[in-house]
């Protein structure tokens, strides 16, 4: 039987789940595979169907338990005769639970799950995660899947598959160092940087901290934070509190992040929890060696002392010091690039796109 897919999104913003719809719907389009989207009226995925020929119905969400929303996810399955519903996230994960429910959509449900936290032990997920009609639970990362392995009564319905970014994005982008000449920093004049939403579960301020044990000890970088977020105003606070003002730059959002990311000497990234951190595919993508927390399924990625250097979440000592062996031995960061770059095959909107069809294909079978 060949695949047929409603996608639900109930997002309203542009992050990285919805990058990964987008980019799964336009690679399994390439490979024929029929395809509508449900999503949140007004919302940035509706936005891009509509602009790429995407078939996309939408409905207005309302309510964390949203009937409307559900139904219109029964009622668009049967008049497309989809045999599979792909939910993209928690809301859009219930509505879909709710569409069988309710509504009497009979298509099996894969569930994307990306967060790095257990599922909660309330009734209403206990309900949807083990509900009969969800076939799949698809996790970004063997992490996560251990993670969501404990709230789950059948764990055969749990797989990894990896996020994926798309390559050719950062080919034949300038050499010129964009940083470096808007913010007049000399050549000799190290930049540790990171790109991610300004939220809580990047822990910027221990982000903060390693500049701040770096300047203590005399080390003469700049460290960019690029992106926008609620904790900005806090986190350009703390950093004047540590008297980094002059160390720490806060570009906000930027749009030409492939140019950026090559900048960095070294890529820091100091979060508390990851599902999976494609912005340090970006990093490897951009041959910048990176330096990372060993949160959530950045470990799958960042394979210490193979792929990049890494340290424990929150250890400020840690992180400097695997900076400083990045920028004294030229030597180990060009093996840990050369490694990352044949590492980062496993992480491409490609084999993302493979890999979910694969699973596509064998729910049908097994019918």
């Amino acid at each position: 039987m060949v695949p047929k897919v409603l996608h639900v999104s109930t997002a309203k913003t542009w992050r990285g789940g919805e990058q990964q719809l987008i980019y799964l719907v336009e690679e399994l389009r390439l490979k024929g595979i029929a395809q509508v989207v449900v999503c949140t009226k007004g919302s940035c995925v509706e936005e891009y169907c509509a602009h790429n020929n995407i078939p996309v119905f939408t409905s207005k969400k309302l309510l964390p338990i949203d009937p409307a929303f559900a139904y219109l996810i029964a009622k668009t399955a049967k008049k497309h005769s989809v045999n599979l519903i792909h939910s993209h996230d928690a809301h859009a994960h219930t509505f879909s639970v709710m569409a069988s429910t309710f509504f009497g959509a009979k298509q099996h449900i894969i569930v994307s799950r990306r967060v790095d936290f257990p599922i909660r032990k309330g009734i209403l997920s206990k309900w949807k995660y083990n509900h009969k009609s969800v076939k799949r639970i698809l996790c970004v990362s063997d992490a996560i899947k251990n993670i969501t392995a404990k709230g789950i009564t059948n764990t055969k319905v749990l797989s990894t598959i990896y996020s994926g970014i798309d390559l050719k994005r950062f080919e034949g982008k300038s050499t010129e160092n964009v940083l470096r000449k808007e913010y007049n920093i000399p050549l000799d004049t190290p930049i540790i940087g990171n790109v991610a939403a300004l939220a809580p579960h990047k822990d910027y301020f221990t982000f903060i901290n390693v500049a701040k044990k770096a300047s203590d000890k005399g080390f003469k970088g700049k460290f960019f934070i690029v992106g926008e977020g609620d904790l900005k105003e806090e986190l350009k606070a703390y950093s004047s509190k540590l008297s980094l003002t002059e160390t720490i730059i806060f570009t906000g959002f930027r749009d030409d992040i492939p140019q950026v990311i090559p900048c960095f000497d070294i890529f820091l990234i100091t979060s508390e929890t990851e599902g999976l951190g494609t912005s340090i595919l970006d990093a490897l993508a951009c041959k910048t060696p990176v330096v990372a927390t060993r949160a959530g399924g950045i470990p799958e990625i960042i394979i210490h002392e193979k792929t990049g250097l890494s340290a424990p979440i929150k250890d400020a000592d840690g992180l400097l010091d695997n900076i400083c062996r990045l920028i004294n031995d030229k030597s180990l960061a060009a093996t840990l690039v050369n490694n990352a770059t044949e590492h980062l095959s496993n992480f491409t909107k490609q084999a993302t796109a493979n890999r979910t069809l694969e699973i596509y294909r064998e729910l049908l079978i097994a019918e």
